[in-house]
């Protein structure tokens, strides 16, 4: 009868054993879906945006965050002068600048070619 039940106790510690096994294997499963699918992806677009930013130049069409759309007119080390109409000119952070969409069209087009 002593035997049974140390068996039964032995049985149920190895079970507790491999269910904590499984416990870890399913969260390390879980944290590479959510950086293969959720953090890989957004890293990679922040990096591609901030390249974006950095090739702007005098000249090109931009789109800020706000939806005022312009022209770069002087690009400062931490800002960028648009004029938004004739002789109005702002300055805005480059955090907040996207290149136009008829632009980022026409540097899509060329890296295809």
């Amino acid at each position: 009868m002593l035997n049974l039940i140390l068996l039964q106790e032995g049985a149920q510690a190895a079970q507790g054993g491999a269910s904590s096994w499984s416990f870890w294997i399913m969260m390390l499963l879980i944290f590479v879906v959510f950086y293969f699918f959720m953090i890989r992806p957004q890293t990679k677009k922040q990096k591609e945006l901030q390249q974006q930013r950095e090739a702007m130049k005098k000249g090109d069409k931009v789109v800020t965050a706000g939806g005022i759309y312009g022209i770069i007119k002087e690009v400062q080390e931490q800002a960028f002068l648009i004029e938004v109409s004739k002789d109005v000119v702002i300055k805005v952070d480059k955090g907040s600048v996207y290149a136009h969409a008829e632009d980022a069209a026409a540097v899509g087009d060329a890296d295809k070619k």
